[in-house]
């Protein structure tokens, strides 16, 4: 339970007090009431005894009695009513005191930590502790129990009476007449003979007080000193010393009762006088919103218990009374009515006057009248129970009679047992226990309860029993110490009998109070929480409530606090709160309750809590908090029904609507529907056009695209390369890559720079959390705008202009600064998430700031069979409101606050910079294909157009892929009549009448080709592209060659003919995909000719070189291709030519079907000197072999261009595969090594290298929709060394195996040059005759001379060894016959000078005739310097076949 301000001992003292009455004369009533208070009101607060008094118990012990307190009330009588439950006025009464008493916004809190919960909640529950006293003092008397019987009656007579000692003996006959008549049920005595105390009452301003003194001396002769007493007051008129100030003592007593006083006066029941406002029941201050109606409220008492009959015509003289002091009351003219304030003819003397009153009449009447009662009780039990043990017991085990015999047998009985008369013995001892009770004399008290207990029990007088075993458990508690425990088995059983067998909640109800205040000051919070729990019931929310609450106290109050228990009971009590009516403590307990629910997983917990709270303070005129809690139920992922989520939604916008009204300037924050703000995106600039016909605009970048942050890094080196070109190959320190869609991945700590009069579409992610629709309308951007131009910070506040005044009224938008585009519908379907793209497009320069976006929101239709008058409902429920656009940018991680703690980085994608006006282009391709056959040259078209208002220059592009496409180069020609009429992208010419087979050649300067940075400048007439102009330029494009899809990207960088701009510069996307497929596939390999150098020498003097060409055609019907012919074989090289086509078929044409292959060999030779030298460097041999009737010039665009651009891609990547590997062998040899190493590398290379590039030009006939097509294409093979082969196809790289990994790192190991490059050095030749006839049959042994020439093709000096012995393992070698032998010497050591030539004469013996590969000495070489001896490749050539025959 809460705390209470009292402590347990104090309460259940302050339960039980001595009862005193009051019956005052009218002249006396008049006295008091000019300090606006009844006698009995002007006692109250002096009620409590501020010293110590005694008593003597029966065993003449001194008892001392402490801090005792009694309550005095005027006389009131009522007709006889049931105490088993209260009336609807004192119901009413009690829900009155609970709802005036409301908790202070000060009051002291408690904060409990509970595991990881932390509550917060008031300690004190002063509306239950105001509930509490009401209800004990409500409680009527009963006749089973006498501690609210009265003990004493104060008669009060004025010392203004004519003859005070006559209206004294009016009064007294008139107490003495309600006390035995037996008329009234009420009030109840406790005993017969009932003290009364004569006050004879002074006043100071009025009366004489020298007849007040001799009056008072007759009462003292006629009643004794201590049976009478003269109370002087009203010692200060009301007129004087007005700015005194006097203490009130009354108003926390009285201020309860002011409601129920003014009922009670216009009450027409007679009462015994104008003292009659006071009762038992205290009315509580009822708040300001409470007016009940007098008549209704007279209705409501009419079961009041304290009520006088109204059929009682006996008591005339006491109406007339009533009604007289009813009208003083009223009276307007009395200065202490219309004053309002009590006591007010009172002064600090006069309180004291009072409370010594109340010591004399307490000490002296009082106590010594309880002490007097208590004995004779005592004797007469005695001596009756003497007499009862005697004679009386012996009887009941006789007869079995369970009665006392001074009860007749037809005692009446009720539903609780047994009805004992007032004077049967057992109720004297509970009298004797309740007098001892009150006197706190609680050890004889106890005594006496527990005999009555006793008696009670054996009779079955159950009610009796019940109110024993309630005040032995008081009786026990009281008493203090260790010598007796507080017995809890007797509140049960008390609780249990009067709640089932008596049907009594009253008693049940105190009992409980009782017994759980008790167990709560013994910490057995457990214990007295299920005692709490099962006086609920359904006869009283109000109590139910009060003591639920009490219960959660106690679960939240224990050593191991039980935190859920708490909130559940809490939960329960708010719900029996809201059904009594009172709001406000329905509202306090939920909002307690949700500290333990919210943001634990409790979903369906917290949508009723929210709601519940949203109701009530809706309610309660608290619409903010409404709004608050159903603004919660919708935010929250709630796993409510549909049809409940509705009900949510329209309630909220139901208290949302009325919580506006008309106030609609400033915009509220909406909770629906949810925006993630972090998916938010920001394009800058147009939304790029669709296709026009033939022409397709360029991709750019839009909000459809998905973000790629490997293709935004790619794209940022592509402008790199750019910006690096137009800045003389530097790239600035201030460059920042061009972003024109901000997202989350993005670079966004710096204000995105944004063009005047170019739009920004913002897209925003709404999500619908609800399983119902929401309607979205009016959907607009809020902003904020700062005008260029302001100097200082103050005139920039002034400048700063923003939309959200006029979006809330609905006003026009301020155009003029920035156009704002609205959305009017747009629908969220069920837990949907949908974009929209709200767009802004800015008139001037300054600062923009996207803060929010505003709409109107409504539920959504809720299907077909929604009534019309459902859907004008919703309409209705529509309010604007707005949400703000909060973005978190990345967390920092920098320092250690940082990582200590979670820190955001700013995010300004929001807050754009608006730049004076830039150039815009758009970029248009005609005829743009989006298949092509790997290596076809395809024409196409592209257009520049410049749609802003201002010149552009400095046009360039860059790609991913610079061999896919070219403008073509500066020496670029018209086309011939017949490539234009055959739409041919190449260039040719009649094939000129030369030698058959023999090769056109041309001289080409490789600078007119390169783009050494890869970034192409565009070529447009004068460079500049002026406002609305627009150029269309040719471009080549040649399918890759790799087969599949190709993703191929452009950068278009463009820059403002004004300079000096925020922005540099601007660029354009633009991503193209090709499908590639499949061609032709090309291998060449080239070898030495095997002419003997003397005989192979040309007219132009230089040695020949084989080359071999294998075509293959690898297009498996793909594409409608039906056949390629070979059109054209081109070479370039800056030392070597193809010279001569070797054709043995004569055939010039070369067609090859699907999968066919041809093989073509060609000669070729060295560059003239004069060539060779003059810039070898930069120029380029181009060499065309036409095998059809147009020859192609490819040293021309576009052939010259694709080939130059193939050159330098694969010289770049050789370049780097070098350096990588010049790297690692840096790594691991020594220095000299790697020196010597490499002088000897350049030898070797210098011999085999060949640096011949054939260019393979090709037509494919193909049939597409019933036409034929010719398509044309090229491909390259670049021969770099003699013997090796190369091909057009790159293989596939295959994934790298595994490797174990090494923590040792191994020795170096020795430099092996690759063989291939030295097994080129020595070129060798045999010379013999073709055929032999020999008789074997006459000489066995045939010799042939056979000669060995030896070719040295390096510029070194060279070692050559020559092994004639059979060694070969060849498959050539085996597959002849090998019976023959090298005669003469078997080895030869010889040295071969630079470029030297030898021959050497061999003998070959054969034995028998047959054919014979005398391909088998074995040549082995090395530079002179070089330790490492190598066998030539000769081994493996061709055999040398003799045929021997027999004569």
């Amino acid at each position: 339970m809460a705390q209470c301000v009292q402590s347990v001992q104090e309460f259940v003292q302050d339960s039980f007090v001595p009862m005193v009455a009051v019956l005052c004369s009218e002249e006396a009533e008049r006295v008091t009431r000019k300090n606006n208070l009844n006698f009995a009101e002007l006692l109250r607060p002096f009620c409590r005894l501020t010293s110590e008094g005694h008593i003597r118990d029966p065993s003449n012990q001194l008892q001392v009695v402490k801090n005792l307190r009694i309550c005095v009330n005027n006389l009131v009588t009522s007709p006889t009513t049931t105490s088993t439950s209260l009336s609807p006025a004192q119901r009413q009464l009690l829900s009155d005191v609970v709802s005036s008493c409301q908790p202070q916004e000060s009051a002291v809190t408690n904060v409990v930590m509970a595991g990881d919960y932390e509550l917060n909640f008031s300690v004190t529950t002063p509306w239950f502790e105001a509930y509490r006293e009401n209800f004990l003092q409500s409680m009527p008397a009963s006749d089973h129990e006498f501690l609210n019987h009265y003990l004493a009656c104060l008669l009060v007579v004025s010392s203004t009476e004519a003859v005070p000692v006559e209206q004294f003996l009016k009064l007294s006959q008139e107490q003495h007449r309600i006390q035995h008549s037996g008329e009234y049920s009420n009030p109840k005595w406790f005993i017969p003979n009932t003290l009364k105390y004569y006050v004879l009452l002074h006043d100071m301003c009025e009366g004489d007080e020298q007849r007040a003194d001799v009056v008072y001396e007759d009462m003292k002769q006629k009643y004794g000193s201590q049976g009478c007493y003269l109370l002087k007051m009203n010692s200060r008129t009301f007129s004087a010393n007005v700015d005194e100030q006097i203490p009130d003592p009354w108003s926390q007593y009285l201020h309860k009762n002011n409601l129920h006083n003014q009922d009670v006066f216009d009450d027409p029941a007679p009462t015994v006088n104008s003292a009659a406002v006071e009762t038992i029941i205290s009315r509580p201050e009822v708040d300001g919103n409470y007016s009940a109606e007098k008549d209704e409220m007279s209705s409501s008492l009419e079961g009041h218990p304290l009520q006088l009959d109204s059929s009682m015509a006996n008591l005339h003289n006491l109406s007339a009374v009533h009604t007289d002091l009813k009208k003083g009351a009223k009276d307007s003219n009395s200065p202490a009515c219309a004053a309002g304030s009590h006591g007010a003819c009172l002064t600090l003397n006069d309180h004291d006057y009072i409370r010594q009153f109340i010591q004399e009449f307490t000490f002296r009447g009082l106590l010594p009248h309880i002490e007097k009662t208590i004995r004779q009780l005592n004797d007469q039990l005695v001596s009756r129970k003497g007499l009862s043990r005697s004679l009386f017991t012996a009887t009941k085990k006789w007869f079995g009679g369970g009665k006392a015999p001074e009860k007749s047998i037809s005692e009446p009985k009720s539903t609780c047992g047994l009805l004992y008369p007032p004077e049967a013995p057992e109720l004297q001892i509970r009298k004797m226990a309740d007098l001892c009770l009150l006197v706190q004399h609680y050890d004889l008290a106890y005594s006496c309860y527990h005999t009555a207990k006793k008696d009670f029990l054996s009779d079955q007088a159950m009610l009796y029993a019940a109110g024993a075993l309630e005040m032995a458990a008081v009786s026990a508690f009281l008493q203090g110490g260790a010598s007796r425990p507080y017995p809890a088995h007797y509140m049960d059983t008390a609780i249990q009998t009067y709640r089932d067998v008596c049907k009594n909640m009253v008693l049940a109800e105190r009992c409980a109070l009782l017994s759980a205040e008790i167990l709560k000051s013994q910490g057995k919070y457990s214990e007295a929480a299920t005692l709490l729990i099962k006086m609920t019931s359904e006869d009283s929310d109000l109590r139910s409530a009060l003591l639920l609450e009490q219960a959660a106290h106690c679960f939240i109050n224990m050593r191991n606090p039980m935190v859920r228990k708490f909130a559940f009971h809490m939960i329960l009590s708010g719900h029996r709160f809201s059904k009594a009516g009172q709001r406000r403590h329905a509202l306090r307990c939920y909002c307690q309750a949700m500290q333990v629910y919210k943001e634990r997983g409790w979903s369906l917990a917290e949508d009723h809590i929210n709601f519940t709270i949203g109701r009530q303070s809706f309610t309660l005129r608290q619409p903010e908090e409404a709004v608050t809690a159903f603004r919660q139920i919708l935010i929250n992922d709630s796993r409510q029904t549909a049809k409940q989520q509705g009900a949510f939604l329209r309630e909220y916008l139901y208290v949302y609507k009325s919580v506006l009204g008309g106030n609609e300037v400033s915009l509220p924050q909406l909770p629906l529907p949810c925006i993630h703000s972090s998916a938010t995106r920001v394009y800058f600039g147009h939304e790029r056009r669709l296709a026009e016909g033939e022409k397709q605009a360029a991709t750019h970048v839009s909000l459809d695209q998905e973000f790629d942050q490997d293709l935004s890094a790619m794209w940022c080196h592509l402008e790199e390369q750019l910006v690096a070109s137009a800045n003389g190959g530097v790239v600035p320190v201030n460059f920042q890559p061009t972003q024109c869609c901000l997202n989350s991945q993005t670079d966004n700590l710096r204000h995105p720079l944004a063009v005047v009069e170019e739009p920004i579409i913002v897209e925003v992610t709404f999500r619908n959390p609800l399983k119902v629709s929401l309607a979205l309308s009016s959907l607009s951007l809020l902003w904020r705008f700062t005008v260029d131009g302001s100097s200082s910070s103050k005139e920039m506040t002034e400048e700063t202009i923003t939309n959200e005044e006029t979006s809330a009224v609905g006003m026009t938008q301020k155009d003029d600064i920035v156009t704002s585009e609205t959305i009017q519908e747009f629908q969220l379907g069920p837990e949907e998430t949908k974009m929209a793209r709200l767009k802004l497009l800015p008139h001037r320069t300054g600062q923009l700031n996207i803060v929010g976006v505003v709409y109107n929101l409504a539920a959504g239709s809720s299907g077909e069979m929604a009534s019309s008058t459902e859907d004008q409902q919703t309409l209705d429920l529509m309010v604007r409101g707005k949400q703000d656009l909060n973005i978190l940018g990345p967390r920092l991680n920098l320092t250690k606050e940082d990582k200590m703690s979670v820190r955001h980085g700013p995010d300004r994608r929001l807050n754009p910079i608006i730049t004076a006006p830039m150039p815009l282009m758009e970029v248009f391709f005609l005829q743009f294909p989006t298949a092509l056959l790997c290596g076809e040259i395809r024409k196409a078209y592209v257009e520049f157009c410049n749609v802003s208002g201002v010149a552009l220059c400095g046009l360039r592009v860059v790609s991913t892929h610079a061999a896919f496409f070219t403008f073509g180069s500066q020496a670029t020609t018209p086309l011939s009549p017949t490539s234009a009429e055959n739409c041919s992208p190449y260039k040719t010419v009649a094939t000129p009448l030369q030698r058959a087979s023999e090769a056109t050649e041309s001289l080409v300067s490789a600078d007119d080709f390169r783009q050494p940075s890869g970034v192409i400048e565009i070529p447009i007439d004068g460079s500049i592209l002026q406002p609305g102009q627009s150029t269309q330029l040719p471009l080549w494009l040649r399918g890759p060659d790799q087969e599949g899809v190709h993703e191929i990207n452009f950068l278009f960088y463009y820059e403002s003919a004004e300079k000096g701009l925020k922005i540099s510069h601007r660029v354009l996307r633009h991503t193209v995909f090709i499908c590639a497929s499949r061609s032709l596939s090309i291998q060449a390999s080239a070898c030495r000719s095997s002419v003997p150098p003397h005989h192979c020498l040309d007219e132009k003097g230089s040695s020949g070189t084989l080359v071999f060409i294998d075509v293959e055609n690898i297009n498996t019907n793909e594409g409608g291709v039906r056949e390629f012919h070979i059109v054209q074989v081109s070479s370039s090289s800056q030392h070597w030519r193809l010279h001569k086509y070797i054709n043995p078929n004569k055939d010039k044409e070369c067609k090859l079907g699907s999968r066919e292959r041809a093989k073509l060999c060609f000669r070729a030779t060295r560059c003239k000197p004069s060539e060779a030298t003059s810039k070898a460097v930069e120029k380029y041999t181009f060499s065309d072999l036409s095998m059809g009737n147009e020859q192609i010039i490819s040293s021309t665009t576009p052939c010259g261009d694709f080939f130059f651009r193939c050159l330098t891609l694969e010289t770049q990547e050789a370049y780097g595969a070098s350096s990588r590997i010049s790297s690692v062998s840096k790594s691991q040899g020594s220095v000299p090594t790697e020196n010597r190493s490499s002088d000897l590398t350049d030898i070797a290379k210098e011999c085999s290298e060949l640096d011949l590039n054939i260019i393979v030009i090709w037509k494919a006939y193909v049939v597409e929709d019933n036409k034929q097509l010719i398509l044309e294409g090229q491909l390259h093979v670049a021969l770099q060394t003699i013997g090796k082969e190369a091909t057009s196809l790159t293989a596939k790289e295959e994934a790298q195996e595994m490797v174990l990994l090494k923590f040792k790192s191994d020795l170096p190991p020795p430099v092996i040059l690759p063989s291939a490059e030295f097994c080129q050095l020595i070129k060798t030749n045999l010379h013999y005759p073709e055929t032999c006839t020999h008789p074997f049959v006459q000489e066995s042994l045939c010799l042939v001379p056979v000669t060995l020439t030896l070719s040295n093709c390096s510029l070194a000096q060279v070692d050559v060894i020559i092994d004639l012995r059979h060694k070969s393992t060849s498959p050539e070698s085996l597959e002849v016959h090998s019976s023959f032998a090298w005669v003469g010497q078997s080895q030869y050591k010889l040295q071969l000078k630079p470029k030297e030539v030898l021959c050497l004469t061999l003998q070959a013996c054969f034995l028998q005739a047959g054919v014979y590969n005398l391909n088998t000495p074995r040549v082995f070489a090395k530079p002179s310097e070089q330790s490492i001896m190598c066998e030539t490749s000769q081994q493996t050539a061709t055999p040398a076949l003799i045929v021997i025959s027999n004569a």
